[in-house]
């Protein structure tokens, strides 16, 4: 059976009730006939003009806040790419037959994007729903005018008030967002140079306010020609969860400095974890590096597996290691622990979970897309090899999770 070819066009413009595309930039690329025939305007005074050039806020009413609230909402779509409901929102429109005489009209918004192939905004759909008159019949006649009109004002001001707290609550994400990245930055400064090894790091907090700020990388010199290198994974976010980044990472680094390999380090760090709030099912794996004798030994406590790439061009998974999670289990147990010979030229990389894993898909998918980028762009030094996985492999408008990433040229 054929499909049939739809008109999305003809279909965009028989759409029952107000909806109008806009660019990012918040102007008017198109309409539907109920939009041009509710807001009393034509075709013409609509494409091409910016939103509030062609519906201005009622000059007369000092309380009027519909036009910083719709832009807000749909500058918060471009900016996020995620839909936003607004409140009962109250707009008043001149009447384009009567300039200076402004009608009084209630209308319930959603704005939501338009995403190309990269992910990126590229129109808003803007649609309204009037509820003038449904207000205005709740206002009745006779004996019950009064009480409706009460209910309608009650009605309107709790909407009114929850478009405040709501826009309160993002202010304060916002803010802690800014604050726990600032602590994260300072937590994990530049690392010192490991020798005349070449080596680069790179962080990459999560959009938005959530899952941010967990993520951490150590690099640790040791006597000889060694030196120790950890990523690890905090669940939780925010304030909280780079509050246990930060005594998770000081106690590991402290701990490689004295242990006689990683399932030992690992071992100090899960009895210390044991006693800090938060830090249960936290995430590491913890990696020395010995060049005079050429091998990796690696730990891992349910954190992703490092990646090592031959000179060959090959790729192998450092998973003969893994244990559980700190405080997975209710009695410590001793780490296990692995080696592994390298040869001269080959790159390791450690990693979180944020640069692989995509809840709909299995983690397999996303190592092997990681092995393909490292193929690709394994010749490059650590500094670009940084910047070419996080090109191919994190989402263009940015990841759910954050991202550490270490890389050293063995």
């Amino acid at each position: 059976m054929r499909e049939p070819q739809i008109d999305y066009a003809a279909v965009f413009h028989a759409l029952p009730g107000m909806v109008a595309l806009l660019t990012p930039e918040l102007v008017y690329a198109d309409a539907n006939e109920d939009f041009l025939r509710l807001a009393g305007r034509t075709r013409e005074q609509l494409l091409g003009r910016y939103i509030f050039d062609v519906f201005p806020e009622n000059p007369n009413d000092p309380a009027a806040a519909g036009m910083r609230e719709t832009r807000a909402s749909m500058l918060r779509v471009v900016a996020t790419g995620e839909r936003d409901t607004m409140a009962l929102l109250r707009y008043d429109i001149e009447d384009s037959d009567r300039p200076g005489r402004w009608v009084e009209h209630f209308w319930s918004p959603v704005n939501a994007p338009v995403l190309d192939s990269d992910g990126h905004v590229v129109l808003l759909v803007h649609r309204v729903e009037e509820v003038t008159e449904l207000i205005r019949a709740r206002r009745g006649t006779g004996s019950d005018s009064s009480r409706a009109h009460v209910l309608e004002a009650e009605l309107y001001t709790r909407s009114r008030e929850l478009q405040q707290v709501n826009e309160r609550l993002r202010q304060a994400h916002a803010r802690e967002r800014e604050v726990a990245l600032a602590l994260q930055a300072a937590m994990l400064p530049a690392p010192t140079p490991v020798g005349h090894h070449r080596a680069a790091v790179r962080y990459r907090p999560a959009v938005g306010a959530l899952n941010v700020c967990g993520d951490w990388y150590d690099l640790v010199d040791l006597p000889g020609d060694r030196i120790a290198v950890a990523v690890g994974d905090v669940v939780g976010h925010g304030l909280e969860a780079a509050g246990v980044m930060g005594q998770l990472r000081s106690a590991l680094s402290a701990a490689a400095r004295v242990a006689d390999g990683p399932a030992r380090a690992l071992d100090a760090l899960g009895l210390y974890a044991r006693h800090v709030q938060g830090a249960e099912s936290t995430t590491v794996v913890k990696t020395y590096i010995d060049w005079d004798t050429h091998t990796l030994t690696y730990s891992s406590a349910g954190h992703p597996p490092p990646a090592l790439l031959h000179p060959d061009g090959t790729v192998t998974f450092l998973d003969r290691a893994t244990d559980p999670p700190l405080g997975a289990r209710p009695e410590h147990v001793p780490r296990p622990e692995a080696s592994t010979a390298f040869t001269e030229g080959a790159t390791l990389v450690l990693y979180s979970d944020g640069l692989i894993e995509r809840r709909d898909e299995d983690i397999d998918v996303g190592l092997a897309r990681l092995a393909d980028s490292l193929v690709r762009h394994g010749r490059a030094n650590p500094e670009d090899l940084a910047d070419a996985l996080l090109a191919d492999l994190l989402p263009s408008r940015g990841s759910i999770d954050d991202t550490a990433l270490v890389i050293i040229r063995l």
